[in-house]
């Protein structure tokens, strides 16, 4: 799969990932939504395009290295999503129990979209 099919996939992941985030906001007052949800919802999406773009790099460069690429890059996205958690709580202070639930809405989601399109890229590379 080219890295193009992929880039229009994220986006449209992304688009349909803010849908609810957004109706909350309007029609709930945002009472679910903590302060700087989209400071969260922004850093997560970037990470992950950073790594699906990464990793697909590096399988067309070397296609041995695809899964220590892969690993490399869950353990720097994981470690890179906690270091930004205790700087975000540290920072803003938001109820503990609304972070939780829109940090795991997006960080799972992701992580969902990021494996789903790496192994469809990696079955794609075996069938030919």
């Amino acid at each position: 799969m080219k890295i193009s099919k992929i880039l229009i996939s994220f986006l449209l992941f992304t688009c349909l990932l803010a849908v609810p985030p957004l109706l909350l906001q309007y029609f709930d007052n945002g009472d679910l939504l903590v302060p700087n949800f989209w400071t969260i919802f922004f850093f997560i999406s970037a990470l992950t395009l950073i790594i699906i773009v990464t990793v697909l790099l590096v399988q067309q460069k070397n296609n041995e290295m695809y899964a220590a690429a892969f690993l490399g890059a869950t353990t720097f996205k994981l470690l890179a999503c906690l270091i930004f958690v205790l700087i975000f709580i540290k920072k803003s202070h938001p109820e503990k129990l609304n972070f939780v639930l829109d940090f795991m809405y997006l960080y799972f989601l992701n992580t969902v979209f990021e494996i789903y399109g790496l192994l469809r890229n990696l079955r794609n590379q075996n069938s030919k």
